[in-house]
């Protein structure tokens, strides 16, 4: 049951996300966005995975959606924070054009 309600977590995390990439997609800036709160959400689903493995190693099982789940956020994370790097660049070229 504990492993449905993280799922669930994890799943409407998970629905933001690709709003937050379109966001940054159709933007092209960074203002407004933080590189730090990527890199620490980014961490924390690392955090999640690895406490994962520590169970796995120690005989408890996870269900395959959770597992799915937290790979798919730190995926989408990760884009995102391609995506400011892209940005950024962007952010650049505006100023050094003004």
């Amino acid at each position: 049951m504990a492993d449905i309600f993280e799922a669930a977590m994890i799943l409407s995390f998970g629905i933001s996300w690709p709003i937050n990439i379109r966001k940054l997609l159709k933007s092209k800036t960074t203002k407004g966005t933080s590189i730090v709160f990527y890199y620490l959400i980014d961490i924390g689903y690392v955090a999640g995975i690895t406490a994962k493995i520590i169970k796995l190693a120690n005989g408890i099982q996870t269900p395959w959606y959770v597992w799915f789940f937290y790979i798919l956020n730190f995926c989408m994370v990760l884009f995102g924070i391609i995506i400011y790097y892209r940005n950024k660049k962007y952010d650049k070229e505006r100023e050094a054009n003004s």
